[in-house]
């Protein structure tokens, strides 16, 4: 398998959907698994969770899981003079917003184009210009006279706002820019692996729950765990990549997927872990291993869920998260649905149970 389809992640990316407004991505996600899978559902938070189930009777659940939230914002103030002020939905940081092209969605789906205002350097003292503007003191330029031409648009408080940023290849093909790629790689990802097993037997039942609310506190990953009762679950989102200028530290795009032996909110399963390493050897499928001590995954909620769940993450590398536009690369989205299916492949019953600590 070396193709990428790149329309499932144009459309993934170019999509709109902050944490309780997914529905346009569970669409898309529907749209390209619903043939390759035995079944669909939601629960009442919005994720949708794809099911494809073994032939044996009691096969153990193993839960795929990515968000479909990306970081924006929300309509909280309409001025007088028709600008928008925001509300940050997500986790964003002031230099990366000045002038970036928004797009206003409406409830009822229709989409405007705005400019988050900045301001020219000429005259400014060099304390003003040093300073990172908070993210809720932003507004949204429509190039409209007045609130009155806002209204008559249909915009109105609480709709939702989200970076208009074109997916494209980069000069070189193997590097995509866009908007989302955490976690819509990730999706994309699953919806990937779905369609690989698709005439594979399996000793286990596969759910993909693509999830809500990740941005604003591992909500939806939550309510699914709850829906499936997994005996193991595997979180997929993305992770920084530090291989640029600013960040420089090892993390390269281009390297594999990257297994994740802790993070602030979860320490993945060592026996899981082990078992991945070991059939990304067995396959000579490139991985890496990662430390986030800020931040965390649909792991963390899952693992904690009824009795406790085996569980780790595994990652996608990116540069520029929380931001307008990210790069990822081709081999590392190629790699980790390999190393994924392979594992969904082998993984037995038995080496399931003897994942669960104190068995």
């Amino acid at each position: 398998m070396r193709a990428v389809d790149l329309e499932i992640l144009k459309e993934l990316s170019e999509a709109d959907g902050i944490g309780g407004r997914e529905k346009e991505i569970s669409r898309i996600v529907k749209k390209y698994a619903e043939g390759a899978v035995d079944s669909c559902f939601y629960d009442n938070l919005g994720s949708l969770i794809l099911v494809k189930k073994s032939s044996k009777a009691n096969a153990p659940k193993v839960m795929l899981s990515a968000h479909m939230d990306e970081v924006g914002f929300v309509v909280r103030k309409i001025t007088k003079e028709g600008y928008l002020k925001l509300l940050p939905v997500g986790g964003w940081w002031g230099h990366v917003m000045p002038a970036q092209e928004m797009r206003v969605t409406t409830m009822e789906g229709k989409k405007y184009t705005g400019v988050i205002g900045s301001r020219a350097p000429h005259g400014m003292p060099p304390e003003e210009k040093n300073k990172v503007i908070p993210a809720n003191e932003f507004y949204l330029d429509m190039g409209v006279p007045s609130a009155e031409y806002i209204r008559q648009l249909g915009i109105k408080i609480g709709d939702m706002v989200t970076p208009k940023t074109a997916f494209r290849e980069m000069n070189d093909p193997n590097y995509l820019l866009g908007k989302a790629w955490d976690d819509r790689v990730c999706v994309g990802v699953c919806i990937e692996i779905m369609k690989a097993l698709v005439k594979e037997e399996l000793a286990i039942d596969v759910y993909f729950a693509a999830t809500t609310q990740e941005e604003v506190g591992i909500r939806g990953a939550r309510t699914a765990a709850h829906s499936i009762k997994p005996d193991l679950a595997i979180a997929l989102d993305v992770t920084t990549a530090v291989d640029t200028p600013f960040d420089q530290g090892g993390l390269e795009l281009g390297k594999g997927p990257v297994l994740s032996v802790l993070d602030s909110l979860t320490i993945g399963n060592s026996e899981l872990l082990a078992k991945m390493e070991e059939i990304a050897a067995r396959q000579k499928l490139p991985y890496r291993h990662d430390f986030m001590t800020v931040g965390g995954t649909d792991a963390c909620n899952i693992h904690k869920a009824m009795t406790g769940v085996v569980a780790m993450t595994v990652s996608i590398p990116t540069r520029y998260m929380h931001s307008s536009r990210l790069i990822i690369h081709k081999e590392d989205y190629l790699q980790t649905i390999l190393l994924l299916s392979e594992f969904l492949k082998k993984i037995t019953s038995e080496e399931i149970r003897s994942f669960k600590i104190g068995q």
